[in-house]
């Protein structure tokens, strides 16, 4: 008998360490937005961290969006079945 071959990601500390390299990332991502001139179209666009938290906030609503949804899309677990 094999042992079951063991993933990347199998590992807690590799997980630790991407989910470190993306924190990370995001970190020097909004520090750079400080730095780095953009163009704007609309006054709020020039706020610091806007897309960040913009970002942010769609995601979160897209979840909640989500699970009302879910209340009323959800079907049964044998709903192909009850034919």
């Amino acid at each position: 008998m094999s042992q079951k071959q063991k993933g990347v990601f199998d590992n807690p500390a590799n997980v630790q360490r991407l989910l470190r390299f993306f924190y990370s990332l995001c970190v020097v991502l909004f520090l750079l937005d400080f730095v780095v001139h953009r163009h704007h179209l609309l006054d709020f666009e020039a706020i610091p961290g806007f897309y960040a938290a913009f970002g942010f906030v769609a995601c979160v609503l897209l979840v909640l969006l989500a699970k009302l949804m879910r209340k009323f899309l959800q079907r049964d677990e044998d709903y192909y079945d009850k034919r």
